[in-house]
């Protein structure tokens, strides 16, 4: 699982003092980047990744101030995609929950690729500690 920690700045709150429902999938990306570089060079001239859903589960609020953590694992590989499932965290409380599905794709063709063993391998290093990938 990849985490990645910060705390939360004052321009990402709202009115109220939450943060703003819009910041939370940037911080799904953020967590999301390490995978990117089990791909090599991302670019419209070469195979990449598309994303191509994105849900997000606001739990609780998450307030300015307080440090956040990310966890960020893969949930699920399929054949030219997979999902990533995302955990924002505050003081020991599940916040925010997103899952990303990420599509292996070649713009040249403007088509999905099969996904080869060696990536799913990599991959498959990065899950949840208490969780089975779903195939």
């Amino acid at each position: 699982m990849l985490t990645e920690d910060f705390k939360v700045r004052f321009y990402e709150t709202d009115a109220l003092g939450h943060v703003n429902n819009t910041v939370i999938p940037g911080w799904i990306e953020t967590g999301r980047l390490p995978i990117f570089e089990f791909f090599g060079e991302m670019s419209p001239k070469t195979q990449s990744l598309i994303v191509a859903r994105l849900e997000v589960d606001y739990l609780l609020p998450i307030y300015f101030g307080g440090h956040v953590t990310v966890n960020t694992y893969v949930s699920r590989l399929g054949g030219s995609s997979f999902d990533i499932t995302t955990e924002i965290w505050q003081k020991d409380k599940m916040c925010a929950k997103g899952k990303t599905v990420l599509v292996y794709f070649d713009f040249q063709q403007e088509r999905s690729v099969k996904l080869s063993d060696e990536l799913k391998d990599r991959l498959s290093t990065i899950t949840h500690p208490e969780h089975s990938l779903d195939a």
